[in-house]
């Protein structure tokens, strides 16, 4: 079939003009007849026992419709590992932790009866050192660990803190280091880091007489939500329905439950069936939902030969996830998976550990880690390449992967254009050419894989006027899934992308998807929504041929018309042909796609192998110059060029939207952001004190597309949610570098750090 001209189009945003006009309702607009309004008196200490919780004056305040606390709902939560209660009934694990929760007339009501409620504690010692939690006499943040349900590719560890434990192990790696001429072992680390979406979460439950329940929410996995609330609540799923209102950015830090198990409880107590609505305060983002990353310690030892030659790695990841797992363990086994970053290393030895600390939970943020160890890997290359002499870009090439090439998993690879995206990048930045004193230039790469297995499905219904509307659950964020999904229907039927609606997902009409996180939506989705489409487009043949009086494989559709393949006549409007109510053989026409991954594999336990653990793997690199004040220490990123391997662009104007926006973030990560915690407690939980990047920060950015297609991606797709971030930080670290002499291995890159590196180096030494 011709192509309609879709594909590779940059098509503006189909919710554009309500969202620039400001007409969209986001999770905190949406208010509804008899709405009570819900707050959360929430832990101040870290770790204690809860030996009483007195509601009673709540209770009697006027306008007060519903308090509750642990005892009303005794069940935990958690999609991997089910430790996390709805309020705390036992003890609490974090200051922010909630205790109990308040539905009244208005906030003001709220706030009051939450000074009303009285709880007496016995305070317990305390960990927020993961590597001090992982020792054997640590506190232990859940005694119950070995008794808690965990999904069964995880392996938390009964008696400890750790949650989660991967180990990759592949060749011999002491025997790799024994033919290395030259070792390096260092150690990396990452800080606690803030999603900074600008909507807060907000959620809406509403409990019906007959048992339904209905929950709104600003969710990034709606159907996640559906499957807990039901186990909570000993509901039959299909009597809980889960509605999405227009997400103002995610960014991973509404995956999962978050505010709706608060939300619920109060719903399900309180009289007369009032729906009850939680919106979290900008304080209570930054210490009492899982929107942080998780603060990393990596140790890396690699050896390489002097001809450049990769031999060995081992690997210590110790991945703090405060004290819930929520994605915790999900983000250790990706990262686990990816150690040996986007290079061939014939002998590795990995530990990844998940660990418990009593801190704010730390959950799913743009790359599920990759980003930290990315940060880690590549610094770890530059100095490697220095000590042999070799260029660092030559360095990347020769140990780069290829196609074909078998992971450090055991996986045969395909679609891998790592090489050309060093290439490009290189070449973009004039990678060699020195630009002045104090001025430097570095390098970063991504290697990525996604949620394998996970499924996604989709119906495409045609209407009578020919117009078209894609059903699927796939969460638009503002990374534009709405439009690429679009564009794929309107490709596969044949119609104008104007022409095509993407209904909001709402469990009770949209079916069913895994979730929008792990850069899945466009390759998993995308394929559901062209299977769907494609069984639309067999239907209309079908129904058409029949008015036609032809074939219906003699068929094809281009623009809004059907037309008879060979003829040079003029095309008759899809809205010509019978589907609504009609005499004859018209009917009605819904497409239904599905697609999941059936030959995905396990990875064994003790060696981390598997032949299909990842459906697609992503790749990047990017190459970042900076200047540096040596009488300030302030570094500024004057351009980075960012070349990803999307395996198919569908929208260049969309992806380079991404890039973008992930650059900056990058940089935010690079050189400022940190959440600081101190004795538990996070002490700057406002944008005065907690440093985003803004427009004043953001550098030239050159965007480069590499498209090494896919075998099963929609036509040949793969994704670009996430890639963009994580080679940001190593660019612009291994760039400093470069400017000044100086290797920092702690992010951030802040000013205060550059001026005492560069103290200690010009110090004479004893």
């Amino acid at each position: 079939m011709e192509s309609s001209g879709n594909i590779g189009a940059s098509v503006p945003r189909i919710d554009a003009i309500e969202k620039v006009t400001g007409r969209t309702l986001y999770g905190p607009d949406l208010k509804m007849q008899g709405m009570l309004y819900g707050k959360v008196l929430r832990s101040p200490l870290p770790h204690a026992r809860i030996l009483s919780v007195d509601t009673s004056k709540a209770e009697r305040l006027p306008g007060v419709k519903a308090v509750v606390t642990g005892k009303n709902m005794m069940g935990r939560y958690g999609v991997i590992v089910q430790d996390q209660p709805c309020y705390c009934f036992d003890k609490v694990r974090y200051i922010g932790d909630p205790v109990a929760g308040v539905a009244a007339v208005d906030l003001d009501t709220a706030e009051e009866a939450l000074e009303l409620i009285k709880v007496d504690y016995e305070e317990l010692p305390p960990v927020f050192d993961p590597l001090e939690a992982m020792e054997p006499n640590a506190p232990l943040v859940h005694e119950d660990l070995g008794n808690y349900w965990h999904g069964p590719a995880f392996f938390p560890v009964a008696g400890t803190n750790i949650c989660n434990q991967f180990k990759l192990r592949k060749g011999n790696v002491e025997e790799g280091f024994r033919q290395s001429d030259f070792i390096a072992e260092n150690t990396f680390t990452t800080p606690m880091v803030q999603h900074c979406h600008l909507e807060p979460h907000a959620s809406i439950a509403k409990f019906e007489p007959s048992g339904q329940v209905t929950i709104w929410s600003n969710t990034q996995h709606p159907y996640t939500v559906r499957r807990e609330v039901a186990r909570l609540l000993s509901l039959p799923i299909n009597r809980v329905r889960v509605i999405v209102s227009y997400l103002g950015g995610g960014f991973g830090g509404k995956v999962m439950l978050k505010v709706e198990p608060l939300c619920l409880i109060l719903a399900v107590k309180v009289k007369n069936y009032r729906p009850v609505k939680i919106t979290l305060t900008r304080e209570e983002e930054f210490y009492a939902t899982s929107v942080v990353r998780h603060p990393s310690i990596i140790q890396i030892k690699a050896g390489v030969r002097k001809d450049g030659t990769l031999m060995a790695l081992k690997t210590k990841i110790v991945f703090d996830t405060g004290a819930y797992a929520d994605v915790g363990p999900v983000v250790t086994r990706s990262v686990g998976m990816s150690i040996s970053g986007p290079y061939k290393i014939p002998h590795i030895w990995g530990d990844a550990y998940c660990v418990y600390t009593n801190k704010s939970i730390a959950g799913a943020f743009r790359g599920f880690g990759i980003p930290q160890f990315m940060w880690a890997i590549d610094s770890q290359m530059d100095i490697l390449a220095e000590e042999i002499g070799m260029d660092p870009v030559e360095f990347r090439l020769k140990n780069a992967l290829e196609e074909g090439d078998v992971s450090a998993t055991g996986q045969i690879l395909h679609s891998v254009g790592i090489k050309e995206c060093i290439r490009k990048a290189a070449e973009a930045i004039e990678w060699g050419k020195k630009t002045g004193e104090y001025r430097g230039k570095g390098m970063g790469t991504l290697y990525k894989m996604t949620q394998t297995p996970s499924s996604s499905a989709a119906f495409v219904k045609l209407s009578e006027d020919g117009s078209v509307e894609v059903l699927s659950s796939t969460v638009d964020m503002g990374q534009g899934s709405n439009t690429v999904l679009a564009q794929i229907a309107a490709e596969e039927l044949g119609v104008d992308v104007k022409n095509v609606k993407v209904v909001p997902p709402d469990t009770n009409v949209t079916p069913f998807d895994h979730g929008t996180a792990s850069s899945r939506s466009t390759f998993h989705m995308g394929n559901a929504v062209k299977q769907a489409a494609a069984d639309a487009k067999k239907q209309l043949f079908e129904v058409a041929a029949e008015q036609l009086e032809v074939k219906p494989e003699e068929l094809e559709a281009r623009g809004g018309f059907l037309y008879i393949k060979g003829s040079s006549g003029k095309g008759i409007p899809i809205s010509q042909i019978r589907m609504g109510i009609t005499y004859g053989k018209g009917r009605p026409i819904i497409g239904r796609g599905t697609f999941s991954v059936p030959e995905a594999t396990p990875l064994d336990q003790e060696t981390g192998q598997g032949a299909n653990p990842s459906v697609f793997w992503l790749y990047g690199a990017q190459a970042a110059e900076v200047k540096v004040d040596p009488s300030t220490g302030k570094v500024e990123v004057l351009r980075i060029a960012a070349a990803h391997d999307l395996g198919r662009v569908i929208n260049p104007l969309n992806c380079e939207q991404q890039i973008e926006g992930a650059v900056v973030t990058g940089i935010g990560t690079a050189l400022m952001e940190e959440l600081v915690i101190r004795e538990g407690k996070p002490a700057n939980t406002n944008f005065r004190d907690y440093r985003v990047p803004t427009s004043l920060d953001a550098p030239e950015v050159t965007s480069i597309f590499v498209e090494a297609a896919h075998k099963e991606g929609p036509y040949g797709a793969k994704g670009v949610g996430e890639p963009a971030l994580a080679p940001t930080a190593p660019a612009i670290g291994n760039a400093v570098y470069d400017a000044i002499g100086v290797r920092i291995k702690d992010l951030p890159i802040t000013p205060e750090k550059v001026l005492k590196a560069l103290r200690e180096k010009d110090e004479p030494k004893k």
